[in-house]
């Protein structure tokens, strides 16, 4: 049995749910042209995430970047399909952050 991601935007993949505050961070995101998709992944409660909306890149996977998102008292993994460099999505996601305000 094949296992199918439901769609929301056509970029977004909604496989688990997404962090209230987060959310509209990514539909700005999946907005451009250079991002292929993202898919966000498991979320886990911590305590460092208070306060406004954090994204920080971790790691290069396959098809672009594995992100953390820090929201609403937890973390939620994102994995970013993109040809762009770690900076340029960098500055992708504060320009999305700034705009979700």
């Amino acid at each position: 049995m094949a296992f199918r991601l439901r769609t929301a935007h056509g970029k977004l993949k909604i496989e688990h749910s997404i962090l209230d505050d987060l959310r509209p961070v990514l539909d700005r995101l999946v907005a451009s042209d250079d991002i292929r998709s993202v898919i966000p992944g498991v979320i886990r409660p911590v305590r460092d995430a208070k306060g406004t909306v954090k994204v920080r890149i971790t790691v290069p996977v396959q098809n672009g970047w594995k992100a953390i998102g820090l929201a609403n008292g937890a973390r939620q993994e994102l994995f970013v399909s993109t040809a762009l460099s770690e900076a340029e999505l960098n500055a992708l996601f504060i320009r999305a952050i700034e705009a979700a305000r």
